[in-house]
């Protein structure tokens, strides 16, 4: 019995995808629940999995396709039995060059335009022209390892073969030939540059600044840090403490955790934390749920789980879903300072940065302290200045003085 998969739901607010790539081809057995298309969406990367037993017969769509949920991607007979390889072959292929015929076209006529930064890297370093060559990758796109062998032919005596006559080879890139790469933007990169873009142009944004003494918490850290993660099986950062000194900051300065909808301002009696994590495909942010009533240990897991899952390219819409204050951390790029932009419908983010030893007056006399710029941004149409440079401090005095945290000051 032939079996339709379709695009899964994919979250809330959620209606359409993109087709990211094909994780099995015609002729292929799957399991149950095994996926066999990769979905990008604004957020994250979904698969969408095969929901019986048997072989995959056709595939509806091709790859940068953008699908509606509810839309089917592939036909699967129920308890077929696999293809031959060569019968295999030449299916996936039929199936490939239906919606792709142009794109691998002009990938092979104009292969400067769709080179990745690897297949880049690797034209320049082995001197090869990458129109000559056949690509072997995603609708013909050229992969490091076509470069790296069409190298190794370059001293092979034997001639090489007759390109197709429909797209005859020019003549060999001169040395030293500037090029140019197009580069389409994934759904995640245009996601973000129209909120971004958004929040400038909706938020009325004003960011205020003030440095830190990290000598407390960089003492406290030294001194648990081994006990700590032979307790909680987790090293101890810099985020688990800005987190809770924001948790307290937020508390007494409601407006700093609220956002606006329409002509109300919604309050929140809870603190949901969108922590910014780097990933293969652009800016993400998971949220850190409830982190007023979460310890250290808690929010240091959770934090580390969102960067390795991030990595892996496995976080979920539920991860990404709500917050009601961001904290970015460009510190870990070597960042002095900066005016983080708000995550929209939120208005406020706290930006960290690097942590350097500066000359400073305590008590009268100059002294080398670890110090850091903190940065918050925030949206005037709800935050007025009073509020932001409140909110603010108090993350300064909790980071200085830690106890505050513990005894609720």
């Amino acid at each position: 019995m032939a079996t339709e998969i379709k695009v899964p739901t994919l979250g809330e607010s959620v209606t359409e995808a993109s087709i990211g790539e094909f994780l099995k081809n015609v002729g292929d057995a799957v399991a149950v629940d095994e996926p066999i298309v990769s979905l990008e969406t604004d957020k994250v990367a979904v698969e969408a999995p095969s929901p019986v037993a048997g072989v995959i017969t056709e595939f509806k769509v091709a790859v940068g396709d953008t699908v509606e949920v509810g839309a089917v991607l592939a036909i699967v007979e129920e308890g077929g039995a696999p293809a031959a390889k060569g019968e295999e072959a030449g299916r996936a292929a039929e199936q490939r060059e239906e919606g792709q015929e142009e794109r691998a076209e002009a990938a092979t006529s104009d292969a400067s335009q769709t080179l990745s930064p690897a297949v880049r890297r690797a034209v320049l370093e082995h001197g090869v022209d990458p129109s000559t060559i056949k690509g072997t990758g995603k609708d013909g796109r050229l992969t490091k390892e076509d470069v790296i062998a069409a190298a190794k032919a370059k001293g092979d005596p034997a001639p090489a073969p007759a390109p197709a006559a429909s797209a005859p080879a020019p003549a060999p890139a001169a040395t030293g030939e500037r090029r140019e790469e197009r580069v389409k933007m994934t759904r995640m990169r245009q996601t973000i540059a129209k909120r971004l873009k958004g929040a400038q142009e909706n938020a009325a944004l004003l960011t205020t600044f003030n440095d830190v003494d990290m000598s407390a918490v960089i003492e406290a850290r030294t001194k648990y840090k081994d006990l700590f993660a032979k307790k909680h099986d987790i090293r101890l950062g810099f985020m688990g403490f800005f987190a809770k000194a924001a948790c307290l900051a937020l508390k007494d300065v409601p407006a700093v955790n609220a956002y606006i909808e329409g002509d109300e301002i919604v309050y929140h009696d809870y603190v949901d934390i969108s922590v910014a994590v780097s990933a293969p495909n652009g800016l993400v942010v998971p949220v850190i749920r409830d982190a007023q009533d979460k310890g250290f240990a808690r929010i240091e897991k959770d934090i580390a789980d969102f960067g390795k899952r991030a990595k892996e390219g496995t976080l979920t819409m539920e991860d990404m879903k709500g917050g009601t204050f961001t904290i970015s951390n460009g510190g870990v790029f070597g960042s002095l300072m900066s005016t983080p932009i708000i995550n929209p419908p939120q208005s406020a983010v706290l930006g960290l940065h690097r942590i350097e030893d500066r000359p400073v007056v305590v008590d009268g006399e100059i002294v080398i302290r670890p110090m850091m710029y903190i940065a918050l941004s925030y949206d005037h149409r709800l935050i007025d200045g009073r509020e932001a440079v409140t909110a603010l401090k108090i993350i300064k005095e909790a980071i200085e003085d830690p106890t505050r945290m513990l005894i609720d000051l």
